[in-house]
């Protein structure tokens, strides 16, 4: 008969195509029955927060609910920050877990469910005769809240028979957040304000493209005659790049910042508004009108002037319906001042080329952070990419220098939560969701040797499809930058310069130490070649500390 783990399994199944884990006494019974009577891929990594995080950047390279698994004790704890990373990045995922006997805890079991909890993720605990409807359960939990959720299966009760598995009902998710007749007349209002900007600026986040809000929004700026802008997670929302100044806040270029400054009405639609993004208040002027569009309570920043609560497709589709009426009314083809039009904006949003090497005699990261970006661009095998970024200094480069074609193809595993350390496991999560893509993974010295375990795993899954670029500076950079320049003790910031290459080479890969522009051509060599044919390349860039990111000096400011 089957047993409370294939009940579990099998009803898990039916909602998922991908579970990453590592394998324990809690989870053994519940991977069996996976791998005997589904046809659930597992893939298995090297420590449970890389299971997490990989099927964190499953979901955000594919879409749809993913799943990870875990034993119980030391294999869920050792879950919890990138449990609390897809927590803060909105990341439905089910974390199957053992856990402690229903007859009480042992010596080694502690509160699952009280720790999941402090980190913001709901815990379902299945039992001989609920398994299938508590799973199902969870699934909608996860779905409806966009939130990671645990499914724990208590030791005793993980082989008991359970009788067949019962046909548990569909997960019931909430459609899409239809604005409000309140928010209707903030619509029609908003509209007239558009017809009549001069220099509107619409600003689009990740929250936009989970909603499939492009095409509308595409409509809207040719509609307003808007020049756009996205959030670093938003890129490659808007449909038609032409007059795109880019990424906002820390990671844009200076020239484009000021071009929105002044924006008379600027519309934001799912975004957060963080302080990054918002140049920690300095990104818009007093006098521009700022609308926020998203399923939030309320507005999330201070400078926000109105606020429209709604799924971003929803209220931008009838923002568009409204101007087509005024339009109708006013009898005139469109509103464009024609500003977009004389905005150059691949000159205003293009990054300063930095020196190729940095006074100290090491390589200046925007040098290498261009030539990277000249080469996969100008190579067919690469142009189809997923950029994944783990956190550190080093954050802005991807994002300052590297095209992505759309949202689902750039991923900064652990900014939400501002970890680091999570850049290794993003990479199996991400080429499993995009088994066609070349996977460019950007990582600092301090968090590749935090994650040092999964790039084992990054190797072995994504082979040659997978491309890691290490920015060593043989310190924790970020701290040097902020904390260093405050005049506190240097020792503890610094990393003795590791051999990535070397630890690449040990794992199968082929790892190349770049300390010269001309050490770049081995990547040229490698893109130029079948992904069939060659290995996982680890590129070990030996950087100079000199050279401070935008963003990074924007923080020191601030905190000055």
């Amino acid at each position: 008969m089957p047993t409370v783990s294939a009940h579990v399994a099998q009803t898990l199944a039916r909602h998922i195509d991908h579970v990453f884990g590592v394998m324990g006494n809690g989870n053994a019974h519940f991977l069996d029955a996976l791998e005997r009577s589904t046809d659930v891929h597992y893939t298995a990594v090297r420590h449970e927060a890389g299971g997490v995080v990989a099927a964190d950047a499953y979901h955000r390279a594919g879409g749809g609910l993913a799943a990870a698994t875990a034993t119980y004790g030391a294999g869920f704890t050792n879950t919890l920050t990138a449990l609390a990373e897809a927590v803060q990045a909105h990341v439905p995922l089910i974390l199957v877990v053992g856990d402690e006997p229903t007859s009480g805890p042992r010596p080694w079991d502690v509160d699952q469910i009280a720790l999941a909890s402090a980190v913001g993720a709901r815990t379902y605990t299945v039992g001989r005769a609920d398994a299938a409807a508590t799973t199902v359960i969870a699934i909608e939990h996860a779905l409806s809240y966009r939130v990671p959720t645990v499914l724990a299966i208590p030791y005793d009760v993980a082989k008991l028979d359970a009788g067949p598995v019962p046909d548990a009902p569909e997960p019931a998710v909430p459609a899409p957040l239809a604005p409000s007749p309140f928010a209707r007349a903030a619509i029609s209002d908003l509209a007239r304000a558009l017809q009549g900007a001069e220099r509107p600026v619409l600003l689009a986040g990740r929250g936009a493209w989970v909603a499939g809000a492009g095409d509308a929004l595409g409509a809207l700026a040719a509609g307003t005659g808007a020049v756009t802008a996205t959030t670093a997670l938003g890129r490659g929302v808007f449909p038609d790049g032409a007059f795109d100044l880019g990424v906002t806040g820390g990671f844009g270029a200076e020239r484009a910042m000021e071009l929105i400054g002044t924006a008379d009405v600027a519309v934001v639609f799912g975004a957060g508004l963080n302080q990054f993004t918002m140049r920690f208040g300095a990104l818009f002027s007093p006098g521009t009108r700022v609308v926020q569009v998203d399923i939030a309570p309320a507005a999330t920043h201070p400078h926000v002037g109105g606020y429209i609560r709604g799924d971003a497709r929803l209220v931008a589709e009838a923002l568009v319906g409204e101007l087509e009426m005024l339009r109708a009314d006013a009898d005139r083809p469109g509103s464009s001042t024609g500003w977009r039009e004389s905005v150059d904006a691949v000159a205003l949003r293009t990054q300063e080329g930095g020196d190729g090497l940095a006074p100290d005699g090491r390589l200046d990261p925007r040098s290498v952070a261009v030539r990277i970006g000249e080469i996969l661009d100008g190579e067919s095998s690469t142009r189809d990419r997923v950029v994944v970024t783990d956190g550190g200094h080093f954050i802005g480069w991807a994002n300052m220098y590297w095209s992505v074609a759309s949202p689902d193809r750039m991923m900064m595993v652990g900014t939400a939560y501002q970890s680091i350390g999570l850049g290794f496991p993003s990479v199996p999560g991400a080429a499993m969701a995009k088994p066609d893509a070349t996977i460019v993974l950007s990582t600092g010295d301090g968090g590749g040797l935090m994650a040092l375990a999964d790039l084992e795993s990054a190797v072995r899954v994504a082979r040659g499809r997978g491309l890691a670029v290490v920015w060593n500076d043989a310190a924790y950079g970020a701290e040097v930058n902020l904390y260093g320049l405050q005049g506190l003790a240097r020792e503890p910031m610094l990393i003795p310069e590791v051999d990535f290459a070397g630890l690449a080479r040990a794992m199968g890969a082929e790892g190349i130490a770049v300390r010269t522009p001309g050490d770049l051509d081995a990547l040229a060599r490698w893109a130029a070649s079948p992904a069939s044919e060659r290995p996982f390349l680890l590129l070990d860039c030996r950087i100079s500390g000199e050279v401070i990111a935008p963003y990074q000096q924007e923080i020191v400011r601030v905190n000055s």
